[in-house]
């Protein structure tokens, strides 16, 4: 074996779909006098620069076929690949059929994963799934020992300088460079068998495997001693993966996990009218909209003036000077928006660790997908929650009905509860939440916080009483016992919106009834934990 050692590079093949830096590649390889093979397109670009290369075929002995299906699943590309070297028997077939060893394979993918975000034929899908290239990594980084393997144009430079500094190239290199080899046919076979899931609606596959390609390594995870790094999926759902970082240092790991929350959240609002949230330790604390995006963005903020503090502000709309002068006036971790006008960039520059993302348009809150959460041997996987206020019943169930007001309030209500962490219950009014009661162990205690936090906001505000008084309320589940509503009723709704479905629903609906409120039930709960 040769582990530990350097070992020299004689014969090279290369054969690449994204040909980035491999002109340059096969021109240092063979002014060390390495031997080229390589297929196809990448044959023609190195041949058609005066460097001498093998054909595939030349090497075989057999022609590409079927359209190129057939090229490079043959026993004298893999057997070059997988002898061991050391072998006595291995060298004697290796010598018995003409097979030559092949040192080094450089190999990267049909592009599946751009295939399908464009929206590719099913047939024209089938045809971009690559086949001879993951076999010939996976040959090439199970005999590391002998072999390199190079599947990403970045490593190309740290492999020439290990050959010109030790003649070849080093074992720790060869490994770390056959991990990433079997990472990366691992996350392309993942792609390819979650689009056939849903592609043919087979979302329970007996084996499920997840794709994501580093964008970063972050400075921790949730906490100084915690490893995190940040993995794209290639999915081209507007957000925080698809957004352009006009400014600011790196975002963090709580940066990245905030920011998401708060994108998902505003973009359950129709852009045609100003939407503003604020986010904080994922779960909002302020949500607005109005008839400006400055007048929304006041409103958000006074719902919680103290947990704004160091948060995430997401607007629906481009941002523009008057909203960024005045948002930057209180410590904000993040601004995200669709876009930005020069003149609000230019404000937001003065705080140079403030970040500006631009995401380009909103999420579609309708859209399907797949959310992931790991467990201690195993996932969780569940469909996105992908339907909302709009796509449930509204069946009023009390003797009052709520006024056009209240219906508008009930709505922008229940939106926000479905990114508030359960229990939660959001106190609204116009247009505003004035309470936001998240994560409590009980419903009456989320309804009870969030009277709370509107007594704060209102003294805050320079206001009597509590922010509550004449708003409605949202809860994200049914109330397991009238006490949770009756709290609501105290903190000054007049209209209660709730899925239903609790064995106490009679004595709910009487005790709103005896309140003299209305309530709305939806028969769609919204948990979110």
């Amino acid at each position: 074996m040769s582990d530990g050692k350097v070992v020299p590079v004689k014969r090279a093949l290369l054969s690449v779909f994204d040909k980035t830096g491999v002109a340059d590649f096969a021109g240092a390889l063979a002014g060390r006098g390495i031997e080229l093979v390589s297929t196809g397109g990448t044959h023609r670009l190195i041949a058609g620069l005066g460097v001498a290369v093998r054909e595939i075929s030349d090497l075989t002995g057999f022609p590409e076929m079927m359209d190129g299906r057939v090229k490079t699943l043959h026993p004298r590309v893999h057997g070059g690949l997988l002898s061991v070297r050391d072998n006595p028997e291995h060298q004697a077939a290796m010598a018995a059929q003409g097979i030559g060893a092949i040192d080094l394979v450089a190999v990267n993918l049909y592009p599946f994963e751009d295939t399908i975000a464009r929206g590719a034929s099913y047939e024209e899908t089938i045809e971009n799934i690559d086949i001879g290239g993951p076999a010939m990594i996976r040959s090439a980084a199970k005999n590391h020992a002998y072999v390199t393997v190079i599947v990403d144009p970045a490593d190309y430079g740290p492999v020439l300088e290990a050959i010109g500094t030790t003649g070849g190239v080093p074992y720790a290199l060869r490994q770390r460079l056959a991990a990433k080899a079997y990472a990366r046919t691992a996350a392309y076979d993942a792609v390819i068998s979650d689009w056939f899931a849903r592609t043919i609606d087979y979302p329970d596959l007996p084996y499920r495997s997840f794709a994501g390609r580093l964008r970063e390594t972050l400075r921790y995870g949730e906490n100084p001693h915690q490893w995190a790094a940040f993995y794209v999926t290639g999915e081209q759902r507007p957000g925080v993966a698809t957004a352009r970082q006009v400014q600011g240092k790196s975002l963090s790991y709580n940066n990245l996990n905030d920011t998401d929350a708060a994108f998902e959240l505003v973009s359950e609002f129709d852009p045609a009218t100003p939407a503003v949230a604020i986010i904080k330790h994922a779960n909002p604390c302020g949500f607005a909209i109005g008839p400006t995006l400055i007048e929304a963005y006041r409103l958000a903020l006074r719902t919680d003036p103290v947990s704004a503090f160091g948060g995430i502000v997401v607007l629906n709309q481009t941002i523009d000077e008057a909203t960024a002068t005045e948002i930057v006036k209180v410590f904000t971790e993040v601004i995200v928006a669709p876009d930005a006008t020069e003149a609000a960039v230019a404000v937001i520059a003065a705080k140079k660790n403030l970040r500006l993302l631009l995401t380009g348009a909103l999420a579609d809150p309708k859209a399907p997908g797949l959310t992931v959460r790991s467990l201690a041997g195993g996932l969780l996987v569940q469909g996105r929650d992908n339907r909302n206020v709009d796509d449930a019943e509204f069946r009023v169930v009390t003797k009052k009905q709520p006024s056009p007001a209240e219906i508008r309030d009930l709505k922008i209500a229940m939106k926000v509860a479905k990114h508030v962490k359960s229990n939660a219950i959001i106190y609204v009014r116009d247009g505003a939440t004035v309470g936001i009661g998240a994560g409590q162990m009980s419903r009456l205690d989320s309804s009870r916080v969030a009277h709370r936090k509107a007594i704060d906001a209102a003294e805050a505000a320079g206001l009597p009483g509590a922010l509550t008084e004449g708003s409605v309320v949202a809860s994200d589940a049914f109330f397991p016992f009238p006490d949770g509503m009756l709290a609501a009723v105290e903190a000054g709704a007049t209209a209660v919106i709730q899925p239903g479905g609790s064995l106490n629903d009679d004595k709910v609906i009487a005790a709103a009834d005896a309140a003299g409120i209305a309530m709305v039930m939806t028969g769609m709960r919204h948990f979110r934990h």
